[in-house]
C-alpha cells in the first residue's frame, strides 16, 4: 500500500506551486488585493466539468450553512472555498500533497476565507479526525488513485455523523482499459479504477445506503467537446498547477470518455447508523 501511496504523492508533487500561483495571479491584481473565489475557478477545480460539477454535487448533497463539511482530496482548495462562499458552511480539506495544501492555504487567505476554510496534509486512508465529526464528506475525482477502496470508504463512514451524507463524483471503468497518461496517473501504477457497480458495492459495504445516483458520462463528453471547440485555454488554467503537459493529460481523459473506456459516476449516500 505504501508504494502506491508514494507513487500518487510523487504524481502530485507540484514543486514550487505556490510561487507559480503568485506569478500567474498577478494578472488579477497586486498581491495584497483580495480575490473572489470565482476568479480562481479555471485553475482550482481539479475535476471534469470544473465548478459546475462541484455546484451540482453540493446541491445533490443538500449542503446548508449549519453543516460541517470535509473535502477529501481537496487539491488546492477550490471546492472548499466554493462551498464556504455559497453555503456559509465550515469546510475542512485534506490532501496527500503538501504543496497542494500550502497552495490551498495561500489561495484561501487571498480570498479572505481562512476563518471558514482550513486544510490538512494527510492520507484519505487514515483521516486525522475524530469519529462522527462531519455532516457531509465530498470526494471528487480522488478514488481513482486509491487501491484500498474498502478502507477509503470505511474511513469516510467513520468520520461522518449517523445520517450524514457522502457525495462522490469520480471517473469509473466503463468499456475497457484507458489510454495513459491521464490527469490522475501517468501510468497504470497510480491508477486504481473500478466500474460504477463495483464502486457502489464497495461504498454500501462500508455502511452506506444510497440516496441519489446519476451517470454523468454524456454530459462530461459534451463538456470535453466544447473545450476542444473553444480553442486555447485561458492563462489561468490547471496547467499552472500540474505543468504545461496537463492539456495532453486532459485530452486523453476526453478521448477515453469518447471511446467508451471510462465513465463518470455521481452519487450521494447516507451513513447508516451503526448499532
Amino acid at each position: 500500500m505504501n508504494d502506491s501511496i508514494d507513487r500518487v504523492r510523487d504524481h502530485y508533487r507540484a514543486t514550487g506551486l505556490t510561487e507559480r500561483l503568485k506569478a500567474a495571479l498577478a494578472v488579477l491584481g497586486p498581491e495584497e488585493q483580495q480575490l473572489k473565489p470565482e476568479q480562481l475557478a479555471a485553475l482550482d477545480q481539479f475535476h471534469t466539468r470544473g465548478l459546475a460539477a462541484t455546484a451540482e454535487l453540493a446541491k445533490l448533497a443538500g449542503i446548508t450553512a449549519d453543516m460541517s463539511v470535509l473535502d477529501v482530496g481537496s487539491g488546492i482548495g477550490g471546492p472548499a472555498r466554493f462551498l464556504a462562499a455559497n453555503y456559509g458552511c465550515n469546510v475542512v480539506g485534506i490532501d496527500l500533497s503538501e504543496p497542494f495544501v500550502e497552495a490551498a492555504e495561500y489561495l484561501t487567505a487571498r480570498t479572505g476565507q481562512s476563518a471558514k476554510v482550513s486544510f490538512r496534509a494527510g492520507s484519505a486512508l487514515a483521516l486525522p479526525f475524530d469519529d462522527r465529526r462531519f455532516d457531509v464528506v465530498l470526494l471528487q475525482h480522488v478514488a481513482m488513485n486509491i487501491a484500498d477502496r474498502p478502507l477509503l470508504y470505511r474511513e469516510i463512514r467513520r468520520v461522518l455523523k449517523p445520517g450524514g451524507k457522502f457525495a462522490t463524483f469520480d471517473v469509473v471503468l466503463n468499456g475497457g482499459e484507458p489510454h495513459y497518461p491521464v490527469p490522475w496517473a501517468k501510468t497504470p501504477g497510480e491508477s486504481f479504477l473500478l466500474s460504477a457497480a463495483a464502486t457502489r458495492e464497495a461504498i454500501e459495504q462500508a455502511g452506506f445506503g444510497p440516496l441519489a445516483e446519476q451517470d454523468d458520462t454524456a454530459v462530461a463528453k459534451t463538456w470535453f467537446a466544447e473545450l476542444r471547440a473553444s480553442g486555447p485555454p485561458p492563462s489561468l488554467n490547471l496547467g499552472v498547477v500540474m505543468g504545461a503537459g496537463f492539456v495532453d493529460l486532459a485530452s486523453n481523459l476526453g478521448r477515453n470518455l469518447m471511446e467508451g473506456r471510462l465513465g463518470v459516476f455521481t452519487a450521494v449516500f447516507e451513513a447508516v447508523p451503526i448499532e
